[in-house]
């Protein structure tokens, strides 16, 4: 895998040699002229130039690798140029910097202190251009600390931004770790309740005994350690919004209360007696199946249809197709500057499960941050193992994956007759033989 396209301009052959052979891991162009170099910018858009001032007709003077290096910043704003002086030009070095030059470097030429330079101009340059593919991302995705590129998520921002503006209340469902409660902040975000309080209470992490005072408050003396009057969440959130996550594990006498609330929008604190009108939009979230625990009588279905005026239902990272690996990249940027991860690692993240979702997906990320050698991140790093099989992204390959599934299913709906496989395939018998050749195909394998 080349690391990218460097452009040398070099007007001295034995320069020109000496620093092509620097760089094997990279896609190398060599121009000795302006002209030349003009015609590979705009044919070939390398990321990084080394530039040696001194070109033909001025070979002594600087006026035509100054032109040049005004010419390449109009053709790639983005590229890396490091310009290449002798030992008394130093001036002439600092005056490119000025003008936009990225580094300098002075002559004779040191391989592997070269070789440092132009790797730097290249993790620059891939860090710049991630930024940049990330912040249009997020420019595209309407919600704040979502980052996706999927139809199905893209297709429930559209969702969000519809309903966020009423007073429904809106039930999110979804697996845990898929981020139910970015989506009920971004609710509250765009809704006409934004100024107030946006209160959060986990009915899962609360005991029993504890979450109706938690939820309705309490006065002083209700009961044993009641030693002041509390204020509940649902009187905290007044002119808000309430978010009840983990729904789903609230136990049915404290739902009938919930219930009588959303009907009456009064509620009563914890041994009071006065009735409290409370104005909140409420959000649910959980990753029971709602539906089902209705149906054995776990959850109660009046409150469920209460709840449920408007339900929005996250896919697992799984099934949101390129996320997983968009999400991996903006974890790293977030926890490392200079770490990357390798081909093998970015193809293992896209086909692991993520039975933990984000959640799972950010903790792995995090930890390789920590324990990785070197500038890359390895599959074992992320405790992946590798992915074999692993779809390719190269287009031929591609191809021609997508034709040898194509011509054994062909094979197999046909019981191996090659006329009418080839017939269901769209090619002639000579075509579908010359096809069994490219890939090794031998008709008795599918018997």
């Amino acid at each position: 895998m080349t690391r990218g396209k460097l452009l040398i301009v070099e007007d001295d052959p034995g320069l020109q040699s000496q620093m092509r052979w620097c760089f094997e891991d990279c896609e190398v162009f060599v121009a000795s002229n302006a002209k030349e170099a003009d015609s590979i910018m705009r044919k070939e858009e390398p990321q990084v130039v080394t530039l040696d001032l001194g070109l033909p007709p001025d070979a002594g003077g600087t006026r035509e690798g100054f032109a040049l290096l005004g010419t390449i910043q109009q053709l790639a704003p983005q590229a890396k140029i490091i310009v290449i002086t002798g030992r008394e030009e130093r001036e002439h070095a600092l005056q490119a910097i000025a003008e936009g030059a990225y580094d300098f470097y002075q002559k004779p030429i040191d391989s592997d202190t070269l070789r440092f330079v132009v790797d730097r101009a290249f993790r620059l340059g891939e860090l710049e251009a991630e930024n940049q593919r990330l912040s249009q991302l997020r420019a595209q995705t309407p919600l704040e600390g979502l980052i996706t590129a999927d139809e199905q998520m893209l297709a429930l921002c559209r969702q969000v931004e519809r309903v966020a503006p009423t007073d429904a209340t809106i039930t999110i469902l979804g697996d845990t770790g898929t981020g139910k409660e970015v989506i009920a902040q971004n609710i509250h975000r765009l809704s006409q309740r934004c100024e107030q309080p946006f209160i959060v209470i986990n009915c899962a992490a609360i005991p029993e005994n504890l979450l109706e005072s938690e939820l309705f408050g309490h006065e002083k003396g209700a009961f044993t350690g009641a030693i002041n009057r509390k204020i509940g969440r649902i009187e905290a959130a007044n002119r808000g919004t309430l978010f009840l996550d983990e729904i789903g594990d609230m136990p049915l006498a404290l739902q009938a209360k919930i219930l009588r609330f959303l009907q009456e929008r009064t509620i009563e604190r914890v041994g009071g007696n006065a009735s409290i009108p409370v104005d909140i939009r409420i959000v649910c979230a959980t990753h029971y199946p709602l539906t089902e625990m209705t149906a054995e009588s776990t959850f109660r279905e009046d409150l469920y249809f209460r709840l449920s005026e408007i339900v929005l239902s996250l896919p697992p990272l799984k099934e949101r197709s390129g996320d997983a690996v968009l999400l991996a990249k903006s974890f790293l940027q977030h926890h490392s500057q200079h770490l990357k991860f390798n081909d093998e690692c970015l193809s293992a993240i896209e086909n692991h499960d993520w039975p933990g979702n984000i959640r799972e997906l950010e903790n792995k990320v995090k930890r390789a941050s920590i324990l990785a050698d070197g500038n890359f991140i390895q599959p074992s790093d992320m405790e992946l193992s590798p992915q074999e099989d692993a779809a390719p992204l190269n287009l031929k390959s591609v191809r021609m994956r997508a034709e040898q599934e194509a011509i054994s299913r062909a094979l197999v709906h046909c019981n191996n007759n090659v006329s009418e496989a080839a017939r269901l395939l769209g090619v002639s018998r000579p075509t579908l033989y010359n096809l069994f050749a490219k890939y090794d195909i031998h008709v008795e394998d599918h018997r």
